[in-house]
C-alpha cells in the first residue's frame, strides 16, 4: 500500500492516539468499527490491537477493559509481538486523556471514509465495461453511508433500568427552592432560561443571585455582561455573596475577602459592549475556555434582548438570538440564563404574564422556563415583589411567589405563599399604600428633626 491508502502519513503516535480512543471511547469505535481495517496501522502490534479491540466490541458491542486486554495479550504464541504490544498498548493508555483525541478521531473517520470511497470508484470501473449501473449506484451509495453515526437514540422498551437508574436531567439550581421545585431541580444541560422584567425591576441582580448560588455549590460559572463592566459586574457579585452594600465595599474589603476565599466554584466574567456580540462569539470564547479546561456547568447571559442578531425585523432578529442560544447550551450540554424586557407597559402591573414580553413572543416559545418579576414602585420601597411563573416545560406553570428583593445587599428571597416568610411578605403587599405612606412619613419626621432649631 501506499502511504495515502495508509495511516503512516500521520506517524506513530496519532497511530497510538486511534488506538486509545478505541479502547476509551464507545461511541467512536462504534461509528468506525466496519471501515477501519487493521492492515491501515504501521506495526504488526497496532494491526493486532485494532483487530482485537474490533473483534471484542462485534461480540460484546463495548469496548474491552484492561483485564480483557491482559487475557487476549497473553494467548499471543509470539514472544517477541506479544512484547511489541504490551508497549504499544501502555502508550495509548498513557494518551487515554490526550487533549486532541477528538481531533485524531475526526481525521481517523475522514482518513477511512476516504478509503472506502476510493475502493468503491475502482471496484465500479470493472462495472461500467458490462453496464452494470446499477450495481455502481449501489457500491457508492453504501460508500457515502461509511462510517455514519450508529447511535440510533434510547430504546424506550428495553432501556427502563438505565432511565430509573440514572437521573433524565442533571440540574444546577437557582437558589429560590420554590422556584427549583417547581422546575424540578433547577435548570438542565441543554437547557434555556428567562427571567422577564421591566427595566429597572432588578434582572441582572436576579442572574447575578443564580450565579453566585452555583458558585456556592461549587460549579463553575460563565457570566456574560453586554451593559456592566466586568470590574463592577464583579463588585455586585461581592455585594451578593458579602451582603456588604456595592459602595460600601472599599471598607470592608478584608471581610468581602474572607467571604471570596470561602467559595467553592469558579465565576468568569466576561463583557461585550452592547450589540457588539452575536452568539457565535460567545461560542468562539466557550471554544478557548474549554481549551483552558475550564468547561463552565452554567452560562449567565445578561442579557439576550442585546446580542447581536442576524436580519431585519427586529422580532425575526430576536427570535434567531434565542434558537441559537437554546443552541449554544446544547452544544455545551449545560444550561443557560439570560433575561429579557417585559413592555414599559408592565411598570404597574402585579403580574407580568406571557403578553408582556417584548418585541418577540417566541422567546417564550423557545425558552424552557420563563419567570418574570414585578415590582411597582411600592414594591421597591418595602423591598418587596412577586416572582410569576410564564413558562415550565418540568412542572407547573401559573404559579405567582412572594419575594424580598433588596438590591442594596443583593438579596433576593423567594417563598412559597403558604410560609410564615411568605404570608408576610404578602402582607406588605396587600398593604402597599399604608406601607408607602408610613414610610414617607417617617422619612418627612425624620427631615424636620433634622432641621429643628434652625430658621
Amino acid at each position: 500500500m501506499s502511504d495515502r491508502s495508509t495511516l503512516s502519513q500521520f506517524g506513530h503516535v496519532f497511530q497510538s492516539k486511534i488506538i486509545s480512543s478505541l479502547v476509551s471511547d464507545k461511541k467512536f469505535i462504534q461509528t468506525i468499527s466496519d471501515i477501519l481495517e487493521p492492515d491501515y496501522f504501521d506495526s504488526d502490534s497496532n494491526k493486532w490491537l485494532c483487530k482485537t479491540i474490533r473483534d471484542y466490541f462485534f461480540e460484546y458491542k463495548t469496548t474491552p477493559t484492561l483485564e480483557v486486554m491482559k487475557v487476549k495479550i497473553d494467548e499471543v504464541e509470539n514472544e517477541i509481538l506479544q512484547v511489541s504490544v504490551v508497549d504499544n498498548l501502555k502508550e495509548s493508555w498513557r494518551n487515554i486523556k490526550s487533549t486532541d483525541l477528538k481531533f485524531v478521531q475526526e481525521q481517523t473517520l475522514e482518513f477511512c471514509r476516504n478509503q472506502v470511497m476510493k475502493h468503491a470508484i475502482m471496484d465500479s470501473v470493472d462495472l461500467i465495461e458490462v453496464g452494470q449501473y446499477d450495481q455502481i449506484k449501489k457500491l457508492v451509495d453504501n460508500a457515502m453511508k461509511a462510517g455514519a453515526d450508529r447511535d440510533l437514540g434510547h430504546d424506550y422498551i428495553v432501556g427502563i433500568e438505565e432511565r430509573l437508574n440514572q437521573s433524565a436531567r442533571v440540574t444546577v439550581k437557582t437558589g429560590w427552592d420554590p422556584i427549583d421545585e417547581v422546575m424540578d431541580g433547577g435548570l438542565g444541560a441543554g437547557e434555556l432560561g428567562v427571567v422577564v422584567a421591566p427595566a429597572g425591576i432588578g434582572k441582572s441582580w436576579c442572574l447575578q443571585t443564580i450565579g453566585s448560588a452555583a458558585v456556592k455549590e461549587g460549579l463553575n460559572v460563565v457570566h456574560y455582561t453586554l451593559e456592566l463592566n466586568e470590574n463592577y459586574v464583579g463588585l455586585r457579585y461581592d455585594t451578593v455573596f458579602s451582603g456588604i452594600t456595592t459602595s460600601d465595599i472599599q471598607f470592608y474589603q478584608d471581610d468581602v475577602k474572607k467571604k471570596i476565599d470561602s467559595l467553592k466554584g469558579t465565576l468568569l466574567i466576561k463583557y461585550f459592549p452592547t450589540k457588539s456580540a452575536s452568539v457565535q462569539t460567545l461560542t468562539s470564547h466557550l471554544s478557548q475556555i474549554e481549551i483552558q479546561q475550564q468547561k463552565p456547568d452554567l452560562i449567565i447571559v445578561d442579557y439576550a434582548d442585546i446580542l447581536k442578531g442576524i436580519g431585519t425585523e427586529k422580532r425575526h432578529i430576536l427570535e434567531n438570538i434565542y434558537e441559537d442560544l437554546r443552541g449554544l447550551a446544547g452544544e455545551m450540554d449545560c444550561p443557560i440564563w439570560t433575561a429579557s424586557q417585559a413592555n414599559r407597559s408592565s411598570l404597574e402591573e402585579e403580574v407580568i404574564d406571557a403578553t408582556k414580553v417584548a418585541e418577540a413572543y417566541s422567546k417564550v416559545m423557545i425558552a424552557d422556563f420563563v419567570v418574570s418579576v414585578s415590582r411597582k414602585v411600592e414594591d421597591k420601597i418595602a423591598n418587596t415583589g412577586r416572582f410569576h411563573v410564564i413558562k415550565n416545560r418540568f412542572g407547573p406553570d401559573g404559579i405567582t411567589f412572594p419575594s424580598s428583593i433588596n438590591t442594596n445587599i443583593g438579596k433576593i428571597d423567594v417563598y412559597e405563599a403558604n410560609t410564615q416568610d411568605g404570608q408576610s411578605t404578602q402582607g406588605k403587599m396587600d398593604n402597599s399604600q399604608e406601607y408607602l405612606r408610613k414610610t414617607l412619613a417617617n422619612k418627612y419626621n425624620n427631615s424636620q428633626k433634622d432641621t429643628d432649631g434652625f430658621e
